[in-house]
């Protein structure tokens, strides 16, 4: 934007017309072009002057509206800009510096400024509309600004402030609910399922895993089944649920390793996470954001804690796919316990990844599989077919989501189909 060509098309003109001058009055002899062309190489070499030996002084503060942006939102970038100067400047112009992943017009013409030498100095306020088109830490500035001479004949740019970071969360997707009917998966502060040990009421019978106690064996529910089953009690409670980001690197592709934004499938894999954690804590669930191995990727959220979505997306604005890592890790998490919904966003699993998943059926009231596809027809990045079917096939409801697609109408297509199956 920003020529470094230090003269205006009017300080431009002012030499090219001294130099014609001085040639025209050697030619022709004539002392009155020879004194115009010395008073405009005066009057540029003193505007070139002004700007590079008088003392100049700028400052710039930055704030962004609203202070943290989603992807695809857009943030009201304003910039207040503090000059003294012991000379008046023209208009001139200002450029401020966006990073990949930012989009917008940040450019404009600087207001014309007064001399500072008897007052404070001059408070300069710009504004501009900026879209947020990748998630991260993205640096907003610096600003540059183009300064031009009282005569309008030089110009200097300076760059000037220091760039302020600009936090961008997932995409937030409106999520369609799991099932018609309250208190068919224990959400909305209905009755959730715990294990409790012994007791005699309200026993619900669901199959043996190794590690549930012989006392706790459902004889006559074993009996009609033909395979052994153990006590399940219900109690009043606060339901909870687990959302889980698979972040092995091997089910992504390597991008996704080294910065936010940078993998279409990881990042809509993020988006889904935050989607469906925003969905169950609306629909009255205490929820826990783990990655594959069982580590937090945030605290728990209580039930209709608003704020507890939004610091959750503050946390995933960073989250990269790690190195090392596998869905094991949630065995053993969830090995003698049990929770409501179970939802693992993973990308390209293979068979082995099924039947480590498979262990974790029958300890959820909901296990849910969303599988990120790949959008580009030559890539063959995504889910063993296999390995999805083989997860169907153990309990889990499984959506294959493409990264390019509608992920609401994915979610909706799969939680219909779980709920016909359910009778609703």
């Amino acid at each position: 934007m920003f020529s470094r060509w230090p003269l205006t098309v009017r300080g431009t003109g002012a030499a090219v017309l001294a130099v014609l001058c001085l040639v025209l009055a050697q030619r022709f002899a004539l002392a009155e072009l020879l004194y115009l062309a010395v008073l405009l190489v005066l009057l540029v070499a003193g505007s070139i002057a002004t700007l590079y030996l008088v003392r100049r002084t700028e400052r710039v503060t930055r704030s962004f509206d609203p202070a943290v942006v989603p992807v695809g939102g857009e943030v009201v970038v304003g910039l207040r800009v503090e000059i003294r100067s012991a000379l008046p400047a023209a208009q001139g112009q200002w450029q401020d510096a966006l990073p990949t992943g930012v989009h917008g017009d940040a450019t404009g013409v600087f207001p014309q400024t007064t001399s500072g030498v008897r007052v404070k100095g001059h408070d300069a306020r710009l504004a501009y509309t900026a879209t947020a088109e990748r998630r991260g830490i993205r640096n907003i500035g610096p600003m540059s600004v183009v300064a031009t001479d009282p005569f309008g004949l030089a110009r200097r740019r300076r760059t000037i402030g220091r760039a302020l970071p600009l936090t961008i969360t997932p995409a937030l997707v409106e999520l369609g609910v799991l099932a018609d009917r309250s208190g068919d998966l224990g959400g909305g502060m209905h009755t959730a399922t715990d294990q409790l040990g012994q007791g005699v009421d309200n026993l619900i019978p669901r199959h043996y895993v190794p590690g549930d106690s012989m006392r706790r064996i459902h004889w006559r529910a074993s009996a009609h089944r033909d395979e052994l089953m153990v006590r399940q009690e219900e109690q009043e409670t606060t339901p909870e649920a687990v959302v889980v980001l698979d972040r092995t690197a091997a089910h992504w592709s390597v991008d996704a390793t080294r910065a936010p934004g940078t993998d279409d499938r990881f990042e809509a894999a993020v988006s889904a996470c935050l989607s469906v954690a925003a969905l169950l804590v609306r629909e009255g669930y205490t929820v826990a954001v783990l990655d594959g191995d069982g580590a937090a990727l945030s605290d728990a959220i209580d039930a209709g804690d608003t704020t507890g979505i939004e610091r959750l997306a503050i946390d995933l604005a960073t989250v990269k796919a790690r190195r090392e890592g596998s869905l094991g890790g949630l065995v053993a998490l969830f090995a003698g316990g049990a929770t409501g919904p179970l939802v693992v966003v993973t990308g390209a699993i293979g068979e082995a990844d099924a039947a480590a998943l498979t262990p974790l059926v029958p300890h959820t009231s909901l296990p849910m599989l969303l599988a990120v596809t790949s959008t580009g027809p030559l890539d063959p990045s995504g889910p063993v077919p296999g390995a999805l079917r083989h997860a169907a096939e153990t309990g889990w409801r499984v959506a294959e989501v493409d990264a390019g697609a509608d992920l609401a109408a994915a979610w909706n297509a799969v939680a219909d189909r779980g709920a016909r199956r359910a009778g609703v």
